[in-house]
């Protein structure tokens, strides 16, 4: 069984347990042994991020090829419109690429811890709160994904990843739960690499056929030459017995 770590993050704290610069890290609030963050969450966002001490278990919640969603509410300034809603859901062009559909919906304001420091206000500018759902993990994606929209994110809360939730769990606090990693992959035949051939990869395959195929021909004309001939049959002769004429006796009278 694996150990998993459900941590409230703060604002401002790094999703790591040291820093060279002496900011706020997971040490201050952590401390139990062996555990590394399953993916990470930027240090100016807040709320949910997994630590675990099992590395398949690691692998299975931060790889996107796993696809895990995770669950964002997002305070953005101004009030998004349906038009903005929409290109959030059908992807947005960033400048790493477009990013994948989304699910996105208007949200009244959460009941939330308040943040230090509190977000920049602006006058006459109103705000709304969106929950946000991808399966990607591009860095910063959110925040760059509302401002590809024209509304800069403002304050960014996670709150579930698959099914883990930020439910009963105070700011800078954490709950442990066991349970079953999935099926190990360390012991699965690794696709043999073709870097060190020297040839390029698409002409390998067919030179090796090729030579392979002359190798063989050649092969089998030596062992046909090899081969004995087969002993000749020897000739068959006819002999034929004549049956001897009879002598004339004289007659001595």
């Amino acid at each position: 069984m694996a150990t998993l770590v459900l941590f409230n993050k703060p604002f401002g704290v790094l999703s790591q347990f040291t820093d060279d610069e002496n900011r706020p890290t997971l040490a201050q609030y952590i401390k139990l042994p062996n555990v590394y963050p399953a993916g990470r969450l930027d240090h100016d966002s807040e709320g949910l991020l997994l630590l675990t001490d099992d590395g398949d278990l690691q692998h299975h919640i931060s790889h996107p090829a796993h696809k895990q969603p995770k669950t964002y509410w997002v305070q953005v300034e101004g009030a998004p419109n349906s038009y903005a809603l929409t290109k959030l859901r059908q992807g947005v062009e960033l400048n790493d690429g477009m990013t994948q559909p989304a699910e996105v919906r208007l949200i009244p304001t959460p009941k939330l811890w308040e943040r230090v420091p509190p977000i920049r206000e602006r006058a006459n500018i109103p705000t709304q709160w969106l929950e946000l759902i991808i399966t990607e993990g591009r860095n910063r994606q959110v925040r760059r994904m509302t401002a590809a929209v024209g509304h800069p994110t403002l304050r960014l809360v996670r709150v579930r990843i698959g099914n883990w939730t930020l439910e009963g769990i105070e700011q800078g606090k954490y709950k442990i739960e066991t349970v079953q990693p999935p099926a190990s992959t360390t012991n699965k035949p690794r696709p043999k690499s073709r870097r060190h051939t020297g040839k390029p990869a698409g002409k390998t395959s067919t030179a090796s056929l090729s030579d392979k195929n002359k190798r063989g021909a050649a092969q089998e004309t030596r062992h046909s030459r090899q081969q004995p001939k087969p002993a000749a049959k020897p000739a068959t002769k006819t002999l034929v017995i004549q049956k001897p004429k009879p002598k004339k006796i004289s007659d001595p009278h």
